[in-house]
């Protein structure tokens, strides 16, 4: 069975406020894309073409507007709705019918990773047939997140959400691989104190049958939180001063697609003529231009 992905889009955005009250955080700009690039980008890099965006009510048909069904960009887009933030573990309530039974891949909509080994480590956890993969990654105030504790060998010890004294540094970024399994372990949640299907109680059902790996995220990978002004204007400068040192772009994704042969000349040039002279348009006619000296 082919692995499909998710992104989870949904949420109020409440720490962003004023500037999420009419606009969803994942469509906020990180430098020169939406940041609902990003995610998606993590999914193609791990060869996911099939893919289940979830968002609220009021802001699914933004969404369309912006992605359509995906097939410019050599994907299979669709759509489904929360009608509430009741938990990141909702969606695969909320997305049994796509998922049906195969492996998947959870991402949320505001994640963003950059790394030179960033494509290898999620095809390698894409490749896994049986239960589920999380990441660890060291940051400076565990108790922010999700934290995994582990031991020398790599065996997941516990899995704790924002805990007031965290058992490691590592947080757990917003990315999951679950096998065919998923949906039927998230109907068996029960809300927590917070009335939310959590996430961690998913990765737990995993984590007690002893089929839960944690892959660790070294100092050569970036992950980027993009939950207060702040780290919104951090994330665009990280991605602003990277793109324009190596004339590269991160999460171009018909530059991926156009790369894994999803799409061709035809629907990169088609691509080109929407973008019309933005910087972004510039950047995928070089992209044609340069293809034209390949084998």
């Amino acid at each position: 069975m082919e692995r499909c992905g998710i992104v989870l889009a949904g949420g109020t955005g409440s720490r962003l406020y004023p500037v999420t009250i009419a606009l969803s955080k994942q469509l906020l700009p990180i430098h020169d894309k939406p940041m609902i690039y990003y995610p998606l980008s993590i999914l193609m890099l791990a060869n996911i073409r099939e893919i289940l965006l979830i968002s609220t009510p009021q802001d699914i048909t933004l969404f369309e507007r912006l992605l359509g069904d995906g097939s410019q960009f050599g994907l299979s887009i669709s759509y489904a709705v929360q009608p509430q933030p009741r938990g990141l573990a909702e969606a695969y309530k909320i997305g049994e019918k796509f998922v049906n039974g195969r492996p998947s891949c959870l991402v949320l909509g505001d994640n963003l990773l950059y790394g030179h080994s960033l494509s290898a480590i999620l095809s390698r956890a894409a490749q896994k047939k049986h239960g589920a993969t999380i990441f660890g990654y060291h940051v400076s105030n565990p108790s922010a997140y999700g934290v995994v504790e582990f031991d020398r060998s790599m065996k997941v010890l516990s899995i704790e959400e924002k805990p007031l004294k965290p058992k490691s540094s590592y947080a757990v970024p917003g990315i999951y691989f679950y096998d065919g399994r998923a949906s039927f372990f998230a109907n068996q949640l029960k809300p927590s104190a917070r009335g939310e299907l959590e996430i961690t109680d998913l990765n737990k059902k995993y984590l007690e049958e002893g089929s839960l790996e944690v892959v660790l995220l070294g100092r050569g990978i970036a992950w980027l939180d993009t939950g207060t002004h702040d780290l919104l204007y951090d994330a665009s400068l990280f991605v602003k001063t990277i793109e324009q040192r190596q004339g590269l772009k991160i999460g171009c994704l018909e530059e991926i697609a156009f790369h894994k042969g999803w799409i061709g000349k035809e629907e990169l040039l088609s691509q080109i003529k929407k973008m019309g002279n933005s910087s972004y348009g510039v950047y995928l006619s070089h992209l044609l231009e340069t293809s034209r000296s390949w084998v």
